[in-house]
């Protein structure tokens, strides 16, 4: 009796290490390094134009040879500005931003063939992911030698009896999506590159979403630096009620680069057997 508890003991132990060696084997993680702009009232249009330096890393958890749940967080900077534009009337407007982007995400990842990190008999694939986001931004200008933020400002009259809106909150929810490739260089190691636009539901990644407002009732009531920043147009008109910015349309953002994944666990061969597609 004793040796049969024993056996059933070591078997029970022996099924849990060997189903722990599999979860881990499902795993890979690696880091990204590109670049980062957006698209909103101070880009001039045209992709890769205006970007910044982005880094990132990501865990994949492989669910089959074609599917995987991922994990990322990614840091980059975005900016623009009206003395950089083509158009004449957006030079007059005078307005610019830079901000930082903290984002973390999660979401699925689908390969277009049938691909395995640790396999060269799979090894490259075209893929894309869907995944939904949380991020931080805090837009800023510079002014007279200072780095100002601008969002506690109110500079469309958030917040004051200039306007029914509240002012727009620095935390925000996207929604990316992107395209890549991967492709095995060596044992246990890929390389991939990778594109991911992220629709956002704010148009304020930029502070620019609405109107002008009057700049002397601004000054009135969030101060000098409000008013002066709100409109620093080139000719000095008062524009209240004109568009300041596009407010039907929200501002987006992206993360591309070049990225190192490894697999930091020996695979199980029959990790991919059942279930696998």
């Amino acid at each position: 009796m004793r040796n049969l508890l024993l056996l059933v003991a070591l078997a029970v132990l022996g099924t849990g290490y060997s189903q722990s060696r599999s979860f881990r084997a499902r795993f890979e993680m690696g880091f990204m390094g590109g670049g980062s702009y957006y698209i909103g009232d101070l880009s001039n249009g045209k992709h890769f134009s205006r970007s910044r330096l982005a880094l990132g890393g990501i865990v994949r958890y492989n669910l089959s040879s074609r599917a995987s749940l991922r994990f990322t967080g990614t840091y980059g900077t975005v900016w623009g500005s009206d003395a950089r534009s083509d158009d004449p009337v957006e030079v007059n407007r005078n307005l610019d931003f830079t901000s930082k982007i903290y984002e973390l995400a999660a979401g699925i990842e689908i390969d277009l063939f049938k691909y395995r990190i640790n396999d060269m008999k799979y090894p490259i694939s075209p893929y894309f992911f869907y995944e939904i986001a949380y991020f931080r931004m805090n837009p800023t200008t510079s002014y007279e030698g200072n780095e100002i933020e601008l969002q506690s400002l109110g500079t469309e009259g958030q917040g004051t009896s200039l306007s029914d809106k509240r002012k727009y909150s620095l935390n925000q929810i996207s929604l990316p999506v992107g395209i890549g490739v991967k492709c095995n260089i060596k044992k246990r190691w890929a390389i991939s590159i990778e594109y991911g636009v992220r629709k956002t539901f704010t148009d304020y990644i930029d502070d620019v979403g609405g109107d002008y407002v009057d700049t002397e009732q601004l000054r009135t009531e969030n101060g000098p630096l409000a008013a002066d920043l709100s409109n620093p147009s080139l000719d000095g008109i008062n524009r209240a009620g004109f568009n300041r910015g596009t407010s039907t349309n929200k501002d987006w953002y992206v993360f591309y680069g070049l990225m190192i994944t490894f697999k930091p666990f020996k695979q199980d061969p029959c990790y991919f057997g059942r279930g696998s597609f």
